[in-house]
């Protein structure tokens, strides 16, 4: 009989999951000696071996995993053209037969997948095992669009006698999947499933120091009884992603990552003789904003949810809130209060709500965000001390407040660093918010209608949150909140969990007949 445990999103809060940390605490040891560790092989990796370590601690070793050479890559991309030869003419009975054995196996498996991620990114237990259970929910809601859709077919205008006329939507061929290391099943699966169930082939490249996971997925479509070179993987760096994306038997690209590089493939493919698909999502800034009238204690609780789960290292983390100057000072002390609360360690710990920054990067940007406040704002809590037990890369959540905008109100931060604003009026708060370069997430805290219709009417982001507790900008799920980025948060205007996401990976045909 499977296992009754409560299910995990990024939006229960205050549910008991002592259940959950009961079953984890029983099968975190098995899963080390397992899993953690190994020599792994890919056939499309046969370039050197790398030994990586978790960022919860350098003795913690993920695996020793290959890197894909350039031949590799091209082989991989053989394969997939092969392979597309079969799956970009399979019907949409057998994909959605595909789509229910995948999303099996990944329920099957989830907590095992969570673990890789907790152990591969540092996450808590809640934030990897949420986004297991998210990944699971992808593959059953896409299906289920695709399936409502008819494979997004339709009966078109008959013009003439013995006319018909369709429209049919087809795979483009072979899509680059290239993901980042923040959500490496979530973000993964997503792209993955989008190319996949719409009938196109595959060639995944996980974040560089996310092998496991990526290693992992591949396993799960095995086991899912994907066609031979349907799906194929490739390991390495930003130059390995760079080979795949601007190969010529590459149809459409799906990333997820920097704007900067998400930029760059756009305007790559912008100058191929032909425009080809790019379907990406590219950061944000995320700006809360606390009216006079909000409920403090929720604001407080949702802006310290964003700002600090995943150590602040969401695409859609708050790291900036606007809060009217009658309320500032009440509403730092709320929200220092509660972040002081937050616990700081070893993300294997069931009461560990921040685990490790990922990279030494963002420490050292940590760092810098932390100087230029010290010259011309205030710190009201955190910094980079933890005492003894605790390496370079185990922070505290950050709270500042600057005067005026600068970089660090505009600038994806990416780390658990949170500024607050103060402002008059919510009109001259959401000017300063829209003036930025993306547009992913916003969030408002108000008990007055009027002014959570101004940001509704306003607010230039694709997704947006009212006075949630659980996360003032971040939480969505699949079939609930579409993750649709502006601006230069996305290039398509349309995003992932939502009904517009399938589409993208397909391209209309008209197809009319004479019946006589």
């Amino acid at each position: 009989m499977a296992l009754e445990l409560p299910r995990v999103t990024y939006s229960n809060i205050g549910v008991d999951f002592s259940p959950v940390h009961a079953h984890l605490d029983s099968i975190i040891p098995e899963f080390e000696k397992r899993t953690l560790g190994r020599d792994w092989s890919t056939p499309f990796a046969t370039g050197p071996r790398e030994a990586i370590s978790s960022p919860i601690g350098a003795e913690l070793s993920l695996g020793k995993f290959p890197t894909s050479t350039a031949a590799d890559i091209k082989a991989a991309i053989a394969s997939a053209r092969a392979g597309a030869k079969v799956w970009n003419a399979s019907s949409l009975e057998d994909r959605l037969a595909f789509a229910a054995r995948w999303r099996e196996i990944l329920a099957a498996e989830k907590y095992e997948l969570g673990l890789a991620a907790l152990y591969e990114v540092g996450k808590s237990r809640i934030e990897a095992i949420g986004e297991a259970e998210e990944s699971v929910d992808m593959v059953e809601y896409y299906a289920s669009e695709l399936k409502r859709n008819d494979g997004y077919a339709r009966p078109m205008k008959e013009l003439v006698a013995n006319e018909t006329a369709r429209s049919v939507m087809k795979p483009y061929g072979v899509f680059a999947v290239i993901a980042p290391f923040n959500f490496p099943l979530a973000l993964s699966i997503g792209m993955i499933s989008g190319a996949l169930l719409t009938g196109n082939a595959v060639v995944f490249k996980p974040s560089p120091r996310c092998c496991l996971t990526g290693l992992l997925i591949a396993a799960t479509l095995r086991k899912a009884g994907l066609p031979e070179g349907v799906f194929n993987i490739v390991l390495g760096d930003g130059e390995v992603g760079r080979l795949l994306a601007t190969d010529d038997g590459i149809d459409g690209v799906a990333f997820t990552g920097s704007h900067n590089t998400g930029m760059s493939i756009f305007r790559h493919m912008a100058m191929l003789p032909h425009m080809k698909p790019v379907i990406a999502e590219m950061g944000g800034k995320n700006p809360a904003y606390v009216t006079r009238h909000a409920e403090l204690d929720r604001a407080a609780q949702g802006v310290a949810r964003s700002a600090f789960g995943l150590q602040g290292q969401k695409c859609s983390a708050c790291s900036v809130v606007y809060v009217d100057n009658a309320v500032k000072d009440a509403f730092i002390a709320k929200l220092v209060a509660f972040s002081s609360r937050l616990i700081v360690g070893d993300p294997r710990r069931a009461e560990t709500y921040m685990g490790p920054v990922y990279s030494d990067a963002a420490i050292a940007r940590f760092r810098a965000a932390l100087s230029e406040v010290e010259a011309k704002g205030k710190i009201h809590f955190g910094g980079t001390a933890l005492g003894q037990g605790f390496g370079d890369n185990y922070v505290l959540p950050t709270v500042v407040e600057l005067d005026r905008p600068d970089r660090l109100t505009r600038d994806e931060l990416f780390m658990p660093f949170v500024v607050v604003r103060g402002v008059d009026g919510l009109e001259a708060a959401i000017a300063e918010g829209n003036d930025v370069a993306y547009g992913l997430c916003a969030g408002i805290f108000t008990r007055d209608e009027n002014e959570l219709q101004y940001f509704l009417d306003h607010a230039e982001a694709g997704v947006l949150y009212a006075n949630r507790a659980s996360g003032a900008t971040t939480g969505a799920w699949p079939g609930a909140q579409p993750f649709c980025g502006w601006k230069g948060t996305g290039v398509s205007g349309k995003g992932g969990l939502g009904a517009w996401f399938l589409p993208q990976y397909l391209r209309e045909q008209s197809q009319t007949i004479m019946t006589k």
